[in-house]
């Protein structure tokens, strides 16, 4: 799985913008659990970045990225490389325009017990994460959120409000990888079609995994 792939999946979980109420105080984690639990559907334009353990900075991209619970999300990257992840509710596809190759992969085997999960299952985050509130910078709240289970590649997530609206990610893998998220243009629960989520392969594509 490369980087790109990982790290879709990992931000899968937290691409939400928040509530929009305009708090002058940073908040608590009762402000972390309440957006969490209040998201049905999204679409934004993301930026992202991946450096290594040692900072060198490995990719940048820009997409964009729609979800809608339970269990469906799609990340469209446009830049600098074309690709799509999309999951259908029962299978995750991975596809490469350049390489004209797509990868189809059951949600269940590729995700696991991994935090992503909590989009398909709808747990309290509670169940998924220890969370504790890290001291805020101004009016910015930041909370640290570490996987209850052992199977996720993700050590730490660090997710950060203003005014009760996620405006950050930084996600650390167990290879030290290090994952900033950004987010413009946030709408959240607003009508999604299902077929935004489903996947035609275009003619001529390889096609890599069990499609039945």
């Amino acid at each position: 799985m490369n980087i790109l792939h990982h790290m879709a999946l990992l931000a899968a979980l937290f691409a939400f913008p928040g509530t929009g109420s305009h708090a002058e105080m940073p908040g608590t984690l009762d402000t972390v659990r309440g957006f969490f639990a209040s998201i049905d559907s999204l679409q934004a334009d993301f930026h992202q970045e991946v450096s290594d353990s040692s900072g060198r900075q490995l990719q940048v991209s820009d997409g964009k990225v729609w979800i809608l619970r339970p269990g469906r999300f799609r990340w469209d990257y446009l830049s600098p490389y074309r690709q799509q992840i999309v999951a259908d509710g029962e299978r995750l596809w991975s596809y490469d325009e350049d390489l004209a190759q797509v990868t189809v992969q059951a949600m269940d085997t590729v995700l696991g017990a991994t935090p992503a999960m909590l989009l398909s299952g709808g747990e309290p985050i509670d169940e998924v994460f220890q969370l504790q509130l890290q001291p805020p910078a101004g009016n910015t709240l930041h909370a640290l959120l570490t996987p209850r289970s052992n199977d996720s590649n993700i050590t730490e997530i660090h997710v950060y409000f203003e005014n009760d609206i996620l405006v950050r990610i930084e996600a650390i893998d167990s290879f030290g990888n290090h994952t900033a998220f950004s987010f413009s243009q946030l709408v959240r629960n607003i009508g999604l079609e299902a077929s935004l989520f489903r996947f035609v392969p275009p003619e001529g594509t390889d096609i890599i995994g069990d499609t039945r």
